[in-house]
């Protein structure tokens, strides 16, 4: 076995310098260096994004999108989608580790984890697709997997199936990272409430907000609508074409007074959304993009465009704690437990 950088620079193919998620092409060999672990992979959870974009260019044709992943992995070494350059994440075994890894963390052959890095940067092989699951985004494969020394994980919860678990995990960062940034009595807008992280977004902002504070969700028809009010995660509930901002920013002052919000999360797995996020904020505001389809060109110049002195925060996959932030969040509310196992499990 060879030492090589902890950040997996050694596989980069092309180009020469660049680190393994903003590579072109990285080396999926699976000979493993002193300072990786080799993972068995069981199932791959494909970002929201990212299937969203493989369903539409297949024209919902499952077979298309087998052999779109197995070209990717193959043209790239990793799974990420060219058009969204988003990945997701894995689950699976450890089949071995670099003798460094042995030392520093608590790990052993056979345990099953979830990997917390996205798979666009993942060195990816690919031996067979099982089986996709398009509803959960869940792709059943055989193959074998590579995490850096530097590549965060979590060890499989043992009171949660696993696809429950790999389901929370894939977007852990999104309910952590508004445990930070909601605050008492704020007004927050959610958009695309009814996906997994809305869901857990909106259930966490209520938490936080208090009585004088207010939680909106958007959802895209009545039928989601309907649900979203059924599950008490939002105080208003809005319908809202997200493609239009005026739309989103009518309907949102419609139900705040006629008042900006203070905090908008975008959840949503299409692009073109960022001036939807944007106009509803007061200046001052927070808005966070949780969306891997959000362009920074047209979220920061959209933003000059209409005068709006806002912060822009691009959603980090990782906070500290998140695994376990959104974890804990699942067990103690048993509306939302029930609504993710019954979509996930």
């Amino acid at each position: 076995m060879l030492k090589e950088n902890k950040y997996g620079s050694h596989r980069v193919i092309k180009p020469e310098g660049a680190l393994p998620q903003a590579a072109d092409k990285i080396s999926n060999k699976m000979e493993l260096y002193d300072n990786e672990i080799l993972i068995d992979v069981d199932y791959l959870n494909i970002d929201s994004a990212s299937f969203t974009q493989l369903m539409k260019e297949s024209n919902n044709d499952l077979k298309k999108i087998k052999n779109r992943i197995m070209e990717i992995v193959e043209e790239r070494g990793k799974m990420q989608n060219p058009v969204t350059g988003s990945g997701g994440m894995l689950i699976g075994t450890i089949e071995n580790m670099g003798r460094d890894i042995t030392k520093k963390r608590d790990l052993k052959s056979g345990e099953k984890i979830a990997t917390l890095v996205s798979l666009s940067l993942t060195p990816l092989n690919i031996e067979e697709i099982i089986e996709i699951e398009p509803k959960i985004e869940r792709v059943k494969i055989k193959g074998k997997a590579i995490l850096f020394e530097s590549g965060i994980y979590a060890k499989l919860p043992a009171d949660l199936n696993e696809t429950l678990a790999l389901a929370i995990f894939d977007v852990a960062g999104a309910p952590a990272q508004v445990k930070t940034l909601v605050k008492k009595n704020d007004r927050v807008l959610i958009l695309g409430a009814t996906g997994k992280s809305g869901l857990m977004c909106c259930c966490m902002a209520k938490k936080l907000v208090g009585k004088e504070g207010l939680v909106i969700g958007e959802a895209r028809n009545q039928e989601r609508a309907d649900f979203l009010r059924s599950t008490n995660f939002c105080d208003e509930v809005i319908i809202a074409e997200v493609l239009n901002p005026i739309d989103v920013l009518e309907k949102t002052l419609r139900v705040n007074n006629g008042e900006e919000v203070d905090k908008s999360i975008n959840c949503l797995s299409i692009p073109n959304t960022e001036m939807s996020s944007i106009l509803p904020v007061k200046d001052g505001g927070i808005v966070y993009f949780f969306s891997m389809a959000t362009s920074f060109t047209k979220a920061a110049l959209g933003a000059e465009g209409v005068g709006k002195d806002v912060t822009m925060i691009i959603g980090n996959g990782y906070t500290k704690n998140h695994a376990n932030i959104a974890l804990d969040l699942v067990r103690d509310n048993e509306k939302l437990y029930k609504i993710l196992k019954e979509r996930y499990s």
